[in-house]
Formats: structure tokens, C-alpha cells, sequence
């Protein structure tokens, strides 16, 4: 159902995608989209291992803790073992990135190391692996990359909107729709990003109890960067990259500001980590 809901959710961004070229250049509009999307998510494919690490100041590590961590997981479910790095920051956190599971990459940050024991250092890991077994991190840059390409063609009806020139047909043409399109086609893309990003962490969360063999680990060591991300969220964070954390490194918020966070709330994955414990 998972998987599902993720292809249904990918459908409806590239339709808006279709639409919203439509709108603004008919058929060609539409295919200049496409194209745009496709040159993107390309990109995002081939070199996002690279790019993220390099945003953050990443150092490989081939031996310590977290290295002894992850070629456990490895080792003991048979996965081909990522490259593991280490990121200069203070608070505690993890990512996974990276094309495909033979070209993965998983890192955390220097103050993880300070607040987890081993077994829930596994679990997080495990929680990052799982997000590599089932190539989250490309479904996530799809996701970002087609919400990025419709809002900026929803720049450009807003534009269009204003100064005329750029729509499907000019003389009939409707201003008041145009910037109608860029203020709500946008928002809603965001919204299904956010959906699919959320939905991709429930299953990460599943997958990383099974690997490490220890849901309440995980479940101790959500709630510790939790507590630790509130307290202090991490400086210069890119805002495109948070939902490949395994918590939210930014200021989220209740009520309104929830359908536009990148994970779900944290106290249901760490009652469905309990359930799959038997508690």
C-alpha cells in the first residue's frame, strides 16, 4: 500500500507538471516541462551523493564506531556496504543519499556520536539502510525536482499574469487564473512532496527495526534527536535537502505549519516502533 500510494502520489505531480505547461504554453509548454523535469531528476540521480556531502562538509570515515555500525548492518543482512561519512555538526543527525544501493552513501553528524548508545546508533543506521534498500533517496528527488519545476513555471505564469506575452493564448488569455495557478499550484505540489516524503519515513522506520533487530532502539533514539533538534536545530540547513534526515533538522510547528513538515509526527513513529515490539 506504501508503494502504491508513493507511484499515485509521483502520478499526480507529473500531471501537474503537464498541466501547468499546458496552461502557460499548450503542447510545447507542456514538453519544455517535461523536459526540464527530466533534465532535473537526472541530475538528481547521478550526482546527488556528491552534492548533499559537499553542501555539508562531510568526511569519509573507513573505520570507528559508525563504520563498525553500518558494516554490521551490512554484514549481517547481506547489503552491499555504502560509503559512510561523518558531518561536521553539532547536532545530532543522519542522512542517506546517493543513486542506487551500489552507489550509496549514509553519514551522521558529529554530535550523534555523543548522545546514542551503540544499539541505537544501529537502529538509526538501519533506519538510513532501509532508506537505501528501497531507493527512497531517488523516489525523494523526483519528488523534489518535479515540485520544483512546477513552481518555478508558476513563477513564470506569475509573470505571464502581470506583463502578458507568455500564455497558451493570448487573447483570451485570464490574468486572474494565471495568478490564481501560481499562487495554488505551487502549494499543492509541496503539499504531495511532503505526503510522499512522510510516507517514505514510516517504511524507513519499519525496515530499520527489521535490519538492526531492535524497534525500541530506535524508537529511545528518535525520541533523543528529537529533544536534541528542538533544543538546537542545525545551523545552514538547505531546506531542499530536510527531508533526508532522519528527524527534521528544521523549526517545525503544529496545526497548519504539520502539512508542510517533511516527517511524520514523531510520537507515531515511536508508537508504531512500540507496536512492532509488542507493547
Amino acid at each position: 500500500m506504501n508503494t502504491i500510494r508513493t507511484i499515485v502520489l509521483l502520478s499526480v505531480l507529473t500531471l501537474g507538471l503537464v498541466f501547468i505547461g499546458g496552461m502557460i504554453g499548450g503542447q510545447q509548454g507542456a514538453l519544455i516541462a517535461l523536459i526540464l523535469a527530466g533534465v532535473m531528476n537526472m541530475g538528481s540521480y547521478w550526482f546527488s551523493d556528491k552534492i548533499v556531502i559537499k553542501m555539508y562538509r562531510g568526511s569519509e570515515v573507513t573505520s570507528g564506531p559508525l563504520f563498525d555500525v553500518v558494516a554490521e548492518i551490512c554484514q549481517t543482512n547481506q547489503l552491499p556496504m555504502p560509503k559512510v561519512y561523518t558531518l561536521p555538526q553539532p547536532t545530532p543527525n543522519a542522512f542517506a543519499t546517493g543513486r542506487n544501493p551500489d552507489h550509496a552513501v549514509v553519514a551522521a553528524t558529529e554530535g550523534i556520536m555523543q548522545i546514542l548508545t551503540r544499539d541505537e546508533l544501529k537502529g538509526v543506521m538501519a533506519h538510513e539502510m532501509s532508506h537505501v534498500m528501497h531507493r527512497d533517496i531517488l523516489i525523494g528527488s523526483i519528488a523534489a525536482t518535479i515540485a520544483g519545476a512546477i513552481a518555478y513555471l508558476a513563477h513564470i505564469a506569475q509573470w505571464s499574469a502581470m506583463f502578458g506575452g507568455f500564455g497558451r493564448d493570448e487573447e483570451n488569455s485570464n490574468p486572474l487564473a494565471l495568478i490564481a495557478l501560481a499562487i495554488i499550484a505551487p502549494m499543492a505540489a509541496m503539499l504531495i512532496q511532503m505526503a510522499i516524503s512522510r510516507s517514505r519515513e514510516f517504511e524507513a522506520d519499519k525496515g530499520g527495526a527489521k535490519l538492526s533487530g531492535n524497534p525500541l532502539s530506535l524508537a529511545s533514539a528518535l525520541r533523543k534527536l528529537e529533544n536534541a533538534n528542538q533544543a538546537m536545530p542545525m545551523p545552514r540547513v538547505n531546506e531542499a535537502t530536510a527531508h533526508m534526515f532522519i528527524v527534521n533538522p528544521l523549526r517545525g510547528g503544529g496545526g497548519v505549519k504539520a502539512l508542510f513538515t517533511t516527517h511524520p509526527p514523531m510520537a507515531e513513529r515511536i508508537r508504531r516502533l512500540e507496536e512492532m515490539a509488542g507493547r
